[in-house]
């Protein structure tokens, strides 16, 4: 009994381990894109649209929300082998590591693409509209974080 005993506390501490770690990488690794979400509160909200313009940007943003998905899908699989790894290694080990760098190479793509998906939005604009922009990315990517 002594030895079940044991195992069911290794069990419970890597199940523990592993619970944590899928929070804490809920909390760091998929935060609210905030850029995102405000910088297309302006385009939707502030900025006086024609039809094409709304038509383009719409198109953009359809584009942008399915590969966007798909890399999201992509670091919950990633959160997953993160949380196997911690349960396996019980520490920080070379398959730990290796998760960690895999889900940081999803986030800087997941990154670069909103970038890319911003400056396409940002080539719909007229240049009135583009100083506007230009002026809420730079506010949002320099004010604290709420």
């Amino acid at each position: 009994m002594k030895g079940a005993g044991r195992y069911g506390l290794v069990a419970l501490v890597a199940f523990a381990a592993a619970l944590a770690a899928v929070l804490v990488a809920r909390i760091w690794i998929a935060p609210e894109p905030r850029v995102e979400s405000e910088v297309h509160a302006l385009i939707h909200q502030k900025l006086k649209l024609d039809d094409e313009q709304e038509r383009r940007i719409h198109a953009l943003e359809m584009d942008f929300a399915r590969r966007r998905a798909a890399m999201e899908a992509e670091m919950r699989a990633d959160n997953a082998r993160l949380a196997q790894a911690i349960a396996a290694e019980h520490g920080y080990g070379p398959k730990v590591s290796e998760a960690v760098d895999r889900t940081h190479h999803v986030m800087g793509m997941l990154q670069k693409e909103t970038l890319k998906h911003i400056f396409a939005m940002r080539a719909v604009l007229r240049p009135d509209q583009a100083a506007q922009f230009d002026a809420a990315v730079v506010k949002v990517l320099t004010e604290p974080a709420r």
